[in-house]
């Protein structure tokens, strides 16, 4: 899985907004505005691939999942690029722990993910399958996304 190889310091302050705005959503929560990358959003190695369509953190498991689901069905030819990388350490305290007592450990990494951001791309493959491939690898990741094509 992927995880960085050194960090500054082993539990990171809680990012909440992902770099949005927060908006008041039903019953005052705080939720967070769809609001669309500027960069990132643009193919840059491969023909086609996967962008996201809503915000989430995504776990180094999803990325390792997806990434397995395309190789296994390309059957290990073309060229698949990862573009996200889990670099946001979470952590979380176990259930039935009562109040304070710390932040608690690390639990997984995960990578911040804003929509029309690009996630993945295919190279050298045909695109029926690289299409195939793709919407293997969406079915593994926590939120909607959608192929995309070279301009």
């Amino acid at each position: 899985m992927l995880a960085p190889k050194k960090t500054k310091f082993r539990k990171f302050h809680r990012r909440l907004n992902f770099g949005f705005t927060k908006v008041k959503g039903p019953r005052n929560r705080k939720i967070l505005s769809k609001k669309y990358l500027t960069s990132k959003t643009d193919l840059v190695f491969g023909v086609c691939g996967i962008k996201a369509l809503e915000p989430a953190k995504l776990h180094a498991r999803c990325i390792e999942a997806a990434r397995r689901a395309m190789t296994r069905y390309l059957k290990r030819s073309g060229k698949i690029w990862i573009r996200v990388f889990p670099s946001v350490s979470i952590s979380a305290k176990p259930n039935e722990i009562r109040m304070g007592k710390g932040k608690g450990p690390h639990s997984f990494w995960a990578a911040l993910v804003r929509p029309g951001q690009v996630l993945f791309e295919i190279d050298r493959v045909p695109i029926k399958e690289a299409k195939q491939a793709c919407t293997l690898a969406a079915a593994k990741l926590p939120f909607k996304t959608a192929f995309i094509l070279k301009k």
